[in-house]
């Protein structure tokens, strides 16, 4: 399929921006807070910083009575309260030139037609030239009603000439034979290499230098393997609660929510090989290989835990237990902190652990990756000296605050030979003067551009299911409510005697 590119970019030049062709957007589920709060700011951010063309095309499709112009002061007032650049008239009006809405629902083939004609209007009027993404910002149970109309409106047939995509957030399935089945839907409409799915993590600028920081730089190759790496802990920690998300979230928990998706996928871009290129296809291919050789631990309860959180002070505020959050259950048992340990069974891995946990309510938001090394085999000290030492680590901080930390061993200034922890700290907003991007502008610019590298594909999807699946089915076996944390703590004890069975601790990021 082709890709459209800028014809006025010198391709020798990679340091020019990539900038999208004749194109429009169709947003289902435009009226929920994910398009409020990401999709449409970040379509806005692309647009101020030119790099969206100047036919460019949202069209949202919902059941609400909307005109054009109601749409438009939505997408408006979203723009103004969540966008990441500053607003600027000019480029807001000829940005809402594009906007159009669609009325209907899932079911209604009449809606379809009329999304059809409209598209049709604006490959006439404002030269999208047939190119067109449809973003599914829907349960995944609407997925096989959308896809049946969009195939039979004509919607999701492309040409050489011209290109359908369709963008799918996730949870990919809540299992591996719901994903399958997934997969099989939406394949049956468009071809694999029209598939987008979307994990926002993959987008953000330090996961990306994850791959610069290991592949461009010889520093770190030799030592990122099992005769150095005594283990790695990948952590995503947040400090909120469940906000209004009782309806998506109880039933689901931590597990499937981040770690079947984002910290496996940090994973296998942590631990894959050097791709041949970075070309989707190769990249894709690294990936997979680490995926299919994740190995689960033989007791599973004792190397996993899962948690609840309680009631407590956090940031200054009370806040209430889980169980007692709008919309759940009093007797429910969905875990709102889990942590596993996974084995990669490759020669330059073999023996070294991966421990992956995430949690809401936990003490500080924060996402890292801390490759721990394991200590020198010989100190020339007394231990009095080297008492206060802990373990060497390199920790890529995802978010907030962005950057890579080393710590290590140095000297205290004194007469004496006492050696203590150090950092020495690379954070992103010191070292540049521009601003990253938010993931969600990243992505839907390589949605636009074709650039399927940092969306995971079918076979990506299932092994994430395949490793999960035994976790979750010897967590229900076990059926009993998950361990409690209170709010502000960094999740139950028993995670913290899954890491004492092996003779470590978590870090505190």
């Amino acid at each position: 399929m082709p890709v459209t590119t800028n014809p006025l970019r010198d391709p020798r030049d990679k340091r020019l921006p990539r900038i999208a062709g004749p194109s429009g957007i169709v947003i289902f589920g435009v009226t929920g807070d994910l398009s409020r709060k990401k999709l449409m700011p970040a379509i806005y951010d692309l647009a101020n910083r030119g790099l969206l063309p100047p036919g460019f095309s949202l069209v949202g499709f919902a059941r609400r009575d909307w005109a054009n112009e109601d749409f438009g002061t939505v997408v408006h007032d979203a723009v103004k309260q969540y966008a990441r650049t500053p607003f600027s008239e000019e480029v807001w009006r000829h940005l809402a030139e594009g906007f159009r809405f669609v009325q209907g629902t899932f079911d209604d083939d009449g809606a379809f037609d009329t999304l059809a004609a409209t598209l049709k209007e604006l490959d006439d009027t404002r030269g999208t030239g047939g190119n067109h993404a449809f973003y599914f910002s829907i349960p995944p149970s609407s997925f096989p009603v959308v896809c049946k109309q969009l195939a039979r409106s004509g919607l999701a047939a492309h040409t050489p000439d011209q290109w359908r995509r369709v963008v799918i957030e996730k949870p990919f399935g809540h299992d591996l034979a719901s994903a399958q089945d997934l997969n099989t839907v939406v394949n049956s409409v468009f071809p694999p290499e029209s598939v987008f799915r979307i994990d926002h993590y993959l987008g953000k600028e330090t996961v990306q230098n994850l791959l610069a920081l290991r592949f461009a730089n010889q520093l770190f190759e030799p030592i990122w393997n099992a005769h150095y790496v005594d283990h790695v802990q990948i952590t995503m920690a947040e400090d909120i609660g469940i906000g209004g998300r009782a309806g998506y979230y109880d039933g689901i928990g931590a597990a499937r929510d981040v770690i079947q998706n984002h910290l496996i996928q940090l994973l296998a871009l942590t631990a894959m090989e050097e791709p041949v290129s970075f070309e989707p296809k190769d990249l894709r291919a690294e990936k997979t290989k680490v995926l299919s050789q994740v190995q689960l631990p033989k007791d599973l309860l004792a190397s996993t835990a899962r948690g609840q959180y309680t009631g407590g002070w956090q940031g200054g505020a009370k806040v209430v237990g889980y169980l007692e959050e709008d919309g759940i259950s009093p007797s429910s048992t969905t875990e709102t902190f889990a942590a596993v340990k996974l084995l990669v069974d490759t020669r330059r891995w073999a023996g070294v652990p991966f421990y992956l946990r995430t949690g809401k309510r936990l003490g500080r938001r924060v996402s890292e990756i801390a490759m721990v090394f394991k200590r020198a085999p010989h100190l020339p000290f007394s231990h009095t000296d080297t008492e206060e030492l802990g373990a060497n680590a390199i920790v890529i901080r995802v978010q907030p605050d962005e950057g890579v930390t080393i710590r290590f061993g140095s000297k205290v200034p004194g007469p004496s030979m006492e050696v203590r922890d150090v950092s020495m700290d690379f954070s992103y907003g010191q070292s540049f003067t521009e601003a990253s991007p938010e993931a969600y502008e990243r992505l839907i610019l390589d949605v636009l551009l074709g650039e399927p590298s940092l969306f995971p594909q079918d076979e990506e999807v299932e092994l994430s299911w395949k490793i999960l699946d035994p976790i979750e089915k010897a967590w229900s076996r076990k059926g009993t409510q998950p361990d409690s944390y209170q709010s502000g703590t960094w999740g139950p004890a028993s995670a913290d005697a899954m890491m004492a069975r092996d003779g470590r601790v978590w870090r505190r990021p």
